[in-house]
């Protein structure tokens, strides 16, 4: 059995989805769930991107960086000046690494690099002699290589090995290859780079034409050892290959693949929550392993078959990937005691003060629900982990609308123990709502999204609303939940107001501590 080192890049890669912001306080709370799944591999960021990319993977590298924790990665391109400031971020974990890459493609080479092959060959070595100078792990990617001249591509590999790297990596960066060809690109650079064997081959797999995961397990198959993938596949464009996906084929399929990985499965379901929450990209009902749908059954011939034998038409237990499957009978009457006691069995061990928070929110919706499944309570715990300092509550709200009514809110919030009452007409019942808590809270924004969706089936079901602010160049998501989707809209809403509020803050206090103040720059051109 080879064990499968899993590299996960959602921080990085997969932030880069068209609409995926994160702070670095999101990226935190992501990177530490990443640890509990136990992958080897944390890329935290590109660190010379922004300021605020830079101090992400700083403390990532602090907090989540322990010599009993993954190795943490910050990404840099063969530039001195990106890999110096890669190492700045990332040399406070115990276990570093420096991820470097340069362009073999003859596309890339000519019509982005503008080098001669030779040039680029150059920048490979003195890149990676530089990164090896700073730090003992190294690891370098030739970005484009299922394009490259297969003999260019091994002259720069065996080159790299030769001038320090310790793990070489063969993207399929814009998702062009087949398994069978991306295997005989890993087979040929096994067979012809000389010295390849002292370090760790590992690979990257765009999912352009959906082949992400399929090219990835091909490369497994061929001798690769480590594998670089997102939690939902996230990532540019149609996303990168899905850990969850590859984690669970090498563990279902072990007698094929003769390989495992040393993540923890049960924990897959919830970091999968977690991430659509924090980015704001929900997960798709029929995607494999964490869908909504995926270890649901319609078919009359399927549920009778599962009802005698799970195996008939489950291939793996949907408890090995932390889903919950059992309806939950609890009521208005339960206490807080059977709530802690489900959470926990869900993942979930909260403290005291946000059980006290959940159980609240539990009673609001079991008085409107006869029955309380273990959906709901994921929702809820959801929402108070994501919870941040409460500068405004919801006190009330009122709405009238009708096609011959002018859609009114009235709203009220209450902000240190004051209550602030205002009115507001709109386009629809959630646009005045959203314009009422404008004129309370003052707080300039920008909706760029808002989707609303259910977390369980039913009339009374509870609503999930997701929206997406930006101001003063931030992206925040908000979230909030209920079995009233105005009530979750308006959640929602006061959920990103309260985060900008949040950043602001932190903001204010890093300029008393005299850092340098957050910003987005323009974003570069990665593997």
């Amino acid at each position: 059995m080879r064990r499968i080192y899993i590299f996960d890049t959602t921080l990085r890669d997969g932030e880069q989805s068209p609409g995926a912001s994160l702070n670095a306080q999101e990226k935190l709370e992501i990177a530490k769930q990443l640890a509990r799944l136990q992958v080897d591999i944390i890329e935290a960021g590109f660190p010379i991107s922004s300021p605020e990319d830079f101090d992400a993977v700083a403390l990532i590298a602090q907090e989540v960086g322990t010599p009993e924790g993954p190795i943490i990665c910050g990404l840099a391109r063969v530039r001195p000046e990106d890999i110096e400031r890669c190492w700045e971020a990332v040399k406070y974990a115990a276990k570093p690494r420096i991820h470097t890459f340069v362009a073999t493609s003859d596309i890339h080479v000519k019509s982005k690099l503008r080098r001669s092959k030779e040039e680029v060959l150059q920048m490979a070595v003195e890149g990676v002699r530089l990164a090896r100078s700073l730090c003992e792990d190294v690891e370098f990617s030739t970005e484009d290589a299922a394009r490259s001249d297969l003999g260019y591509l091994c002259e720069v590999i065996a080159a790299a090995i030769e001038a320090g790297a310790t793990t070489i990596n063969i993207p399929d960066t814009v998702g062009y290859a087949t398994p069978e060809h991306f295997a005989s690109i890993v087979r040929y650079v096994r067979k012809h780079v000389p010295n390849i064997r002292r370090v760790r081959l590992s690979v990257h797999c765009h999912n352009d034409l959906g082949l992400a995961v399929a090219n990835s397990l091909a490369a497994i198959k061929e001798g690769a050892e480590q594998v670089e993938c997102t939690i939902n596949g996230i990532g540019e464009r149609a996303g990168n290959a899905s850990l969850e996906e590859i984690v669970m084929a090498l563990k279902v399929r072990r007698d094929y693949f003769q390989a495992y990985t040393e993540v923890n499965t049960r924990e897959i379901y919830r970091t999968s929550q977690l991430v659509s929450r924090l980015t704001g990209l929900p997960v798709q009902p029929n995607k494999a392993i964490v869908g909504a749908n995926a270890f649901a059954h319609s078919s009359g011939i399927h549920q009778d078959g599962v009802l005698k034998d799970p195996q008939t038409y489950e291939i793996m237990d949907p408890q090995e990937v932390g889903v919950p499957t059992r309806r939950l009978p609890l009521d208005r009457h339960s206490g807080r005691h059977a709530l802690r006691a489900r959470l926990e069995e869900l993942g979930y061990d909260l403290d005291n003060e946000r059980l006290n928070q959940v159980y609240e929110r539990f009673l609001e919706v079991a008085r409107k629900k006869k029955e309380v499944f273990d959906e709901d309570l994921i929702a809820l715990a959801e929402e108070s982990m994501a919870q941040v300092p409460e500068f405004y509550q919801l006190d009330f709200f009122h709405v009238t609308t009708g096609s011959q009514v002018p859609p009114t809110a009235t709203v009220r919030l209450t902000s240190k123990g004051e209550a602030f009452q205002d009115a507001a007409c709109g386009d629809g019942a959630v646009d005045a709502l959203y314009k009422a808590i404008d004129r309370i809270t003052r707080v300039e924004v920008q909706l760029l999204d808002y989707r609303v969706s259910g977390v369980t089936s039913g009339k009374d079901a509870m609503g999930e609303a997701v929206v997406k602010v930006q101001a003063n160049g931030q992206i925040v998501t908000g979230r909030g939940s209920s079995t009233d989707v105005i009530e979750a809209s308006a959640k929602a809403y006061l959920n990103a107001v309260n985060r900008v509020l949040w950043l602001r803050e932190l903001e204010a206090r890093r300029r008393a501590e005299g850092k340098e103040a957050i910003r987005l720059d323009e974003p570069v051109e990665v593997v």
